[in-house]
């Protein structure tokens, strides 16, 4: 009796798994938007689905729908990007910001997608 009780939690202990680290895509959900089908346009060589929808799912989390149009502005003009960063505007300011948690929080969460 003893080793069928054994058995038996070995089994559910078994059935429950884990999650490996190793499987990003169970970890978050991958999104498509304005981000991610900038992203699948753009020339860059490290672009791929996953990438890009984990890069949108995050934008979802962390920028607005304008914010989002902002930075989309910057897949086809990085140029602008640097004038936003410099930019003495106090608006431009508060955008910067959110758009540097937004890229360092994308950057650290989609890192297994790259």
């Amino acid at each position: 009796m003893r080793v069928l009780a054994i058995l038996a939690s070995l089994g559910l202990l078994t059935a429950c798994g884990g999650q490996r680290q190793s499987e990003p895509a169970q970890v978050m959900r991958l999104s498509g938007g304005p981000i991610a089908r900038a992203c699948m346009a753009s020339e860059r060589k490290a672009r791929n689905e996953a990438l890009c929808g984990c890069i949108q799912t995050v934008a979802n989390q962390d920028l607005s729908g304008a914010d989002q149009r902002m930075a989309v502005s910057f897949y086809d003009d990085p140029h602008r990007a640097q004038v936003m960063r410099q930019s003495d505007n106090p608006r431009d300011e508060a955008f910067w910001l959110r758009y540097r948690g937004y890229a360092d929080r994308s950057e650290q969460l989609c890192r297994a997608y790259s």
